[in-house]
C-alpha cells in the first residue's frame, strides 16, 4: 500500500522555503508547543506554591497566636486557682453563664462581695477575662496607691467610641498630659464663677418643684437630672439650653440609654468583637445613640468657636468663663492647642461625669433625708444658722458653703451609702501581690465602693444612715481608702469639689423651700448599678412649702 506523505500547506502570502526546513517544521512546532506547556505549567507551579506558602504563613501564624493566647489564659487561670471565686466556673466562659441582668446584676455582684466579706478579695471570670474584686481598703489601696497600675481595665473601651480617650479612660502619657493640663481650670477661683449658674438654675428648679408639689406625690429624679444637665451645659459648654423648661430632653434620655447599652456589652463577652456587634441590632441602636450624643456637643463646640471668633475684637463687659472657653485656649507643654477631637472628647465626658453623677447623688440624698425627719431638722437648723432672716431665695455664697459642716456631712453619708459611680477597674499592668495572693500581669482590677463602703470595721451598722460619720472628730483615723466616692489616688476625680459644691448649693435651696417626705421605703429602690448607681424606680417624694 502506498501511502501519501500529507504535506502542511502555506499561504502564498508567505515566504517560501526549502524542502529541507518544510520537513523539520512539525517538530519546530512540537517543540514550541511543549516550550509554552512547559511556561504554562511552570507559572501554575509557581502562582500554587506562593499560594501553598500563603495559606502556611496564616496557619503558622494563627497557631502562634493562638497559642500565646491559651497560654497566657492557662498561666493566669492556674496562677489565680488560690484567689476565692464562685463555685461553676467553667474554662473559656468563666462566669458568664451565671449573670443575671439589669438591676439583678448590680444585686449579685453586691451579694457575691457580702458572701466573700471575709476574704481579702474575690475573683471573677468574664469570659475568657479575669478580674479580681476588690472591697477592702487595704486592698484597694495597693491599686489605687500604685503608680504601675493607672490604666483602665478592657471593658473601659466600649467607652471609647462615646468619650474617646478623654481624661476618664485615657492612659499613660496622654493621661499625665491631660490631666497637668486641665487642672487649672478647675482651680478653686474659676469653680467660684460657677457658683453664680448654680444658683440661677437652683431657682428655676425650686419652681419647678413647686408646680409638682401641688400634685401629691411625685418623682422628683427627672427635675433633679434636668437642673445638673442645666448646670454642666452651662459651666462646662457656656450654653444655656433650658433642660428643665423640656421635660422631654433627648440628650438625656441618649444619655440613659447609652449607659444601659454600654454597661450590658461590658458584661456580655459574645458582644465584644466589633465586626460581630456593629452588625447585630444592639450595635445599631449604640451608634443611633451616638450620633445623638455627638451631634449635640459638636454642635455646641462650632458654636463657641465661632462666638469666640466674632467676639475677639470686642472689648465689653468681662463676660463668664466656661469650661469649653478655657479648652479653646488650652495647649499642652509644646505650645500646642487641643485639635477638635481632643476638645471633642473633654467636652463629652465632662457633659457625662459632670452632671449623670451629680444628680444621682443628690436624687440619694433626698431619699434619705425624706427618709429620717430627724437628719432633716438638723439640717435646716444649720441652714437657719447661715441664712438666717434672709428670704428663701438668697444666693449661695462661698462663704456659706464653708458654714455648711453638717449638710456636707449628710451628702457624705449619702455617698457612702449609694456611690455615684459603683464599681470601677484598672489594669494590673505587671505581677503582683494582693494581700498574700498572686495577681498576674493582664487581669483587671475592680474596686466595688458600693461594698467598700459597708466596711463594718471603719462604719459600724454600715447600712444605718448616720451622717454624724463624717464629722471631723469621727473620721479621725479611718482608713484613707475606706471612703471613695471619687476615685482616690493619682485617679481621683478632677471635678469632686464641683460637685459637692453643686450638690450643696441645690439641696440648700430645696431644705430652705420645702420638707421632704419619702414614698419609698430602702428595700423598694432597687438599685441598678450600670455606669451609675440609679433607683430602678425613680426616687418619689412629697413635698411640703416652708413657711419663711
Amino acid at each position: 500500500m502506498i501511502v501519501q506523505q500529507r504535506r502542511f500547506s502555506r499561504p502564498a502570502s508567505l515566504k517560501s522555503v526549502s524542502p529541507e526546513e518544510e520537513r523539520h517544521e512539525p517538530a519546530k512546532l512540537r517543540k514550541s508547543i511543549l516550550q509554552s506547556h512547559s511556561a504554562g505549567m511552570a507559572v501554575v507551579l509557581g502562582a500554587y506554591t506562593l499560594a501553598s506558602l500563603g495559606v502556611a504563613a496564616f496557619v503558622a501564624l494563627l497557631t502562634y497566636v493562638t497559642y500565646k493566647l491559651l497560654h497566657g489564659y492557662v498561666h493566669r487561670w492556674c496562677e489565680m486557682r488560690p484567689i476565692p471565686g464562685l463555685d461553676g466556673t467553667y474554662p473559656i466562659v468563666g462566669d458568664t453563664l451565671q449573670f443575671k441582668t439589669n438591676a439583678d446584676f448590680f444585686c449579685q455582684v453586691v451579694g457575691y462581695a457580702e458572701q466573700f466579706r471575709n476574704a481579702p478579695l474575690m475573683k471573677i471570670w468574664i469570659g475568657p477575662v479575669p478580674f479580681v474584686v476588690l472591697y477592702h481598703a487595704e486592698t484597694v489601696e495597693a491599686v489605687l496607691n500604685n503608680s504601675k497600675h493607672m490604666d483602665k481595665a478592657h471593658v473601659y473601651k466600649f467607652l471609647h467610641p462615646w468619650l474617646g480617650t478623654g481624661l476618664l479612660t485615657s492612659t499613660g502619657d496622654k493621661w499625665r498630659s491631660r490631666r497637668k493640663m486641665l487642672t487649672p481650670t478647675f482651680h478653686f477661683s474659676i469653680l467660684t464663677e460657677f457658683l453664680e449658674v448654680m444658683n440661677e438654675q437652683a431657682k428655676v428648679l425650686i419652681e419647678k418643684l413647686e408646680e409638682a408639689a401641688g400634685q401629691g406625690s411625685f418623682n422628683c429624679f427627672n427635675h433633679i437630672t434636668l437642673c445638673a444637665l442645666d448646670i454642666i451645659c452651662e459651666t462646662a459648654m457656656g450654653k444655656k439650653i433650658y433642660a428643665q423648661s423640656n421635660y422631654d430632653s433627648e440628650y438625656v434620655r441618649c444619655v440613659y440609654k447609652m449607659s444601659d447599652i454600654i454597661s450590658r456589652r461590658q458584661r456580655m463577652p459574645w458582644y465584644w468583637l466589633d465586626f460581630i456587634y456593629y452588625r447585630l441590632r444592639e450595635g445599631k441602636e449604640h451608634n443611633r445613640t451616638l450620633k445623638v450624643l455627638h451631634s449635640f456637643t459638636e454642635s455646641v463646640i462650632q458654636e463657641k468657636r465661632e462666638h469666640i471668633a466674632n467676639s475677639e475684637s470686642d472689648s465689653g463687659e468681662r463676660k463668664r468663663q466656661a469650661f469649653l472657653d478655657m479648652l479653646l485656649k488650652t495647649t499642652d507643654e509644646g505650645g500646642k492647642k487641643l485639635s477638635n477631637k481632643d476638645i471633642q472628647e473633654e467636652v463629652d465626658t465632662f457633659m457625662f461625669e459632670g452632671h449623670d453623677t451629680t444628680a444621682a447623688a443628690m436624687n440619694w440624698a433626698i431619699h434619705l433625708l425624706g427618709s429620717h425627719p430627724d437628719v432633716q431638722r438638723k439640717v435646716q437648723q444649720e441652714l437657719q444658722e447661715v441664712f438666717g432672716t434672709s428670704s428663701s431665695d438668697r444666693p449661695v455664697n462661698i462663704e456659706d458653703l464653708r458654714k455648711l459642716q453638717y449638710l456636707e456631712c449628710v451628702i457624705k453619708e449619702s455617698l457612702r451609702l449609694f456611690p455615684s459611680v459603683p464599681f470601677f477597674a484598672r489594669t494590673v499592668c505587671e505581677d503582683c501581690v494582693i494581700n498574700g495572693f498572686a495577681v498576674p500581669k493582664g487581669a483587671n482590677a475592680v474596686i466595688m465602693p458600693y461594698a467598700l463602703h459597708r466596711d463594718p470595721r471603719y462604719f459600724p451598722d454600715p447600712e444605718k444612715f448616720r451622717p454624724e460619720r463624717f464629722l471631723p472628730e469621727n473620721s479621725a483615723g479611718r482608713h484613707a481608702y475606706a471612703f471613695i466616692p471619687f476615685s482616690a489616688g493619682l485617679r481621683n476625680c478632677i471635678g469632686q469639689r464641683f460637685a459637692l459644691m453643686e450638690e450643696k448649693v441645690i439641696l440648700a435651696y430645696i431644705l430652705r423651700n420645702f420638707n421632704i417626705e419619702a414614698m419609698q421605703k430602702r428595700e423598694e429602690l432597687q438599685p441598678l448599678g450600670e455606669l451609675i448607681l440609679r433607683p430602678e424606680k425613680g426616687i418619689w417624694i412629697r413635698l411640703e412649702k416652708r413657711t419663711p
